[in-house]
């Protein structure tokens, strides 16, 4: 017989927000949008619950990793985006409009953006209206560090294990303001052109410490802040699979896909 082995994989799927792009340059919008996610319902309906749900941009893999979208936002949190929406404005006589961009190659962010669209349109009774737009990849990628997207739908794989390759290469900034935003950086090429002076402090910070619970102390305020600024949305890891014969012991994925050999045993 076979015995299935199932590990969280490192990469992490998740929206990016434009902060410099009207009406998503007030946090109360982003928010809102960060409380009507609903990955419990995206996992089953989308997903066929083949993932885990991420409430940080750093995966579960990661010692470091702390739900903080959960802790400010729960799931799917419909009352506190009306209240949050409320606040900036947004009612049924006056919606909020928000565009949803995705690469036209991939079925599951078609998916995605539609459940959303249906989702918001259900529970929030016209105060928001979802428009999915899609765009060949090649296009898609170019256009993301342009300002084109309100928001987009994207991945991301890391270079090498480390936290900071989830946070440094998507929110940190070399030129910008609070005011005017990323001017030049990684948060502009990525889409969210997001500027924080707190958070590139911590990143420097982070990347200069050598002790690992000073460190672990950092990147807990870098999510927290995350959660608060809300410049992406963590919405799922993937899971990933690997089969073995039955009789072998110890067999494990890591988070990079690799089958340590040497921890396996043959048993008797």
């Amino acid at each position: 017989g076979w015995q299935v082995i199932e590990s969280p994989s490192n990469n992490i799927n998740y929206m990016v927000l434009n902060t410099q792009m009207a009406p998503l340059d007030k946090p109360e919008v982003r928010q809102a949008i960060a409380a009507i996610v609903n990955r419990k319902l995206i996992n089953e309906r989308v997903l066929r619950n083949q993932a885990a749900p991420a409430f940080s941009i750093i995966p579960t893999s990661f010692d470091v990793s702390k739900p903080t979208f959960k802790d400010a936002y729960g799931d799917g949190n419909i009352s506190k985006a009306k209240e949050l929406l409320a606040k900036a404005g947004f009612t049924k006589d006056n919606p909020l409009t928000l565009e949803i961009w995705y690469s036209s190659g991939s079925a599951t962010r078609q998916q995605l953006a539609s459940l959303l669209k249906e989702y918001a349109a259900q529970e929030l009774g016209g105060i928001v209206e979802i428009q999915p737009q899609t765009v060949e990849s090649a296009n898609f990628f170019g256009n993301l560090g342009k300002g084109v997207y309100q928001s987009a739908l994207v991945d991301w794989y890391p270079d090498f294990s480390d936290p900071d390759n989830f946070i440094q290469p998507l929110v940190s900034c070399t030129k910008g303001s609070e005011g005017k935003g990323c001017e030049a950086g990684a948060s502009r090429s990525q889409g969210s052109f997001y500027y924080s002076d707190r958070m590139n402090q911590l990143i420097q910070q982070q990347r200069q410490e050598s002790d690992p619970a000073a460190r672990k102390q950092i990147f807990a305020e870098i999510q927290e802040l995350l959660a608060k600024d809300v410049p992406l949305i963590p919405l799922w890891q993937p899971k990933e699979y690997a089969f073995a014969q039955s009789g072998l012991k110890n067999v494990q994925l890591d988070p990079i896909q690799q089958l340590p050999l040497w921890e396996i045993d043959k048993g008797n």
